[in-house]
């Protein structure tokens, strides 16, 4: 989508801080960080929300994008602490950018429940 921010960080025509990178997804550091690590995963095609993949290949792609996130963090060192991984979907929940992507939280103490 041309004028999506995220297919321009997964392009790389946007610069962004990023941490890992695989042909389907891409970990970079959020700009307005809520905890001490704050990190999104993104598709690097675009996929406008989480429910919107369907099929055996929306399958594989949500399950590679949950198993990046849980490498990304075990790479950052959040394992022992342990951390979190969330979506928002739709404006209701928060979601500020039309483009499917998890916030990999962790670093402190996370309190529930969220917002």
């Amino acid at each position: 989508m041309a004028d999506c921010i995220f297919c321009k960080i997964a392009s790389r025509e946007i610069q962004a801080n990023e941490v890992a990178r695989t042909d389907d997804a891409v970990a970079f550091r959020d700009t307005d960080p809520k905890a001490p690590t704050h990190i999104l995963i993104i598709p690097t095609r675009h996929v406008a929300a989480v429910r919107d993949p369907s099929g055996e290949a929306g399958e594989q792609l949500l399950g590679h994008l949950l198993a990046f996130a849980a490498t990304t963090a075990t790479a950052l060192g959040l394992d022992e602490g342990g951390y979190r991984i969330v979506t928002n979907t739709g404006n209701d929940a928060g979601q500020s950018v039309p483009h499917l992507h998890f916030h990999l939280l962790g670093g402190r103490r996370l309190g529930w429940p969220p917002g």
